[in-house]
């Protein structure tokens, strides 16, 4: 199944990009505005291991086996997808034998036609996710984020695993090049998060379980396990590098550690802070005000937070509502649930 987005159609999913007037302060919606193009950063990671950052853009990596190439997420469109991977052709001719998907969002998947992968690795959750919500959550994240999604038309459909697992699932790279490692780590970002693990190089590619000097998004999150036990499984892995879902790479012990505490302390903070409000039987509104003023000094500089904020403050006031499965984002949803915050009803 495809979702037709033409350019006309397009525009009619993007009223808001000229903004919403809060008092005296102007917010576009979510990243509409955001339309400046971001400087790419290719890393070597080791040998035969490479990430692209893209100053807060969703981050991409690939490893070297043998004979062929794992790569990491899909990027939003096939497009978007051939930049990156024009870039790896310039290290490595070997073809994509997987293609992982750390979880379903569309500006993680959508892109997967470009690699040409022999298979697509995913969560079996995942796989439900897609097609539950992939629809949905195609027309909501291109509405949100219309810069990553370079010329949409290249889209051909939602995008399907060919292998998922539940727990863990190896790779052996070949030669002397050690195991990928494919992890579940527990319910966090979304129900079906996975990491990959390079036991040789202790380096631990994230997904969004892990955000460094970057803003999380949780509006399809499970907060509370996220917080705990999922994290805590991330930390025991032991990395030197992590490449999380969005921001710079980690590199050492203590920046490893400093983006997972970082991780933590968002979900905490907004935990604390939200649950405050709906204890003492307040409204959404006043919980996403209080939220916004405590976090923002410290995360407000960083990539999306602006973005993200108000669909991460609703997602965990349902979840203390007992809305255990988080509700589906439709373009419209994500515009009422905005207004609603921002003060526009």
């Amino acid at each position: 199944m495809t979702l037709e987005l033409s350019t006309g159609a397009a525009e009619d999913l993007l009223p808001d990009a000229r903004g919403w007037h809060c008092g005296d302060v102007t917010k576009a919606f979510a990243s509409s505005a955001d339309l400046r193009q971001k400087v790419e950063t290719f890393t070597d990671l080791a040998d035969g291991v490479y990430a692209l950052t893209a100053e807060g853009d969703p981050n991409v990596c690939a490893v070297e086996g043998e004979d062929f190439l794992v790569c990491f997420e899909a990027r939003a469109t096939p497009v978007a997808a051939r930049r990156w991977l024009d870039q790896l052709r310039e290290r490595t001719d070997k073809p994509v034998r997987y293609l992982v998907l750390s979880h379903y969002h569309a500006v993680r998947t959508l892109g997967a036609s470009a690699f040409d992968a022999q298979e697509i690795v995913a969560h079996e959750v995942t796989r439900k996710l897609i097609a539950e919500r992939g629809e949905a959550d195609w027309a909501s994240e291109f509405g949100r984020m219309p810069r990553l999604f370079e010329e949409p038309e290249s889209i051909p459909g939602l995008t399907w695993p060919t292998i998922t697992f539940t727990d863990r699932l190896t790779i052996p790279l070949g030669g002397d090049r050690g195991d990928l490692v494919l992890a579940y780590c527990g319910r966090g970002h979304t129900a079906g998060d996975i990491v990959a693990w390079l036991p040789k190089h202790k380096i631990l590619f994230a997904g969004d379980l892990v955000e460094s000097h970057a803003a999380l998004y949780t509006g399809d999150a499970f907060h509370d396990d996220w917080a705990t036990s999922t994290l805590d499984t991330v930390a025991a892995f032991g990395a030197e590098t992590v490449v999380g879902g969005r921001g710079e790479v980690a590199q050492g012990r203590a920046a490893v550690d400093a983006a997972i505490a970082q991780s933590r302390h968002f979900l905490d903070e907004l935990r604390r802070i939200v649950g405050e409000v709906h204890r003492r039987k307040g409204t959404v509104a006043e919980a996403f005000t209080a939220t916004h003023a405590a976090l923002e000094p410290e995360y407000g500089r960083w990539p999306i937070f602006e973005h993200c904020l108000p669909f991460d403050v609703q997602r965990y006031w349902d979840e203390l509502d007992g809305i255990d499965w988080p509700v589906v984002w439709t373009a419209e949803r994500d515009r009422e649930v905005w207004a609603s915050l921002q003060g526009q009803t």
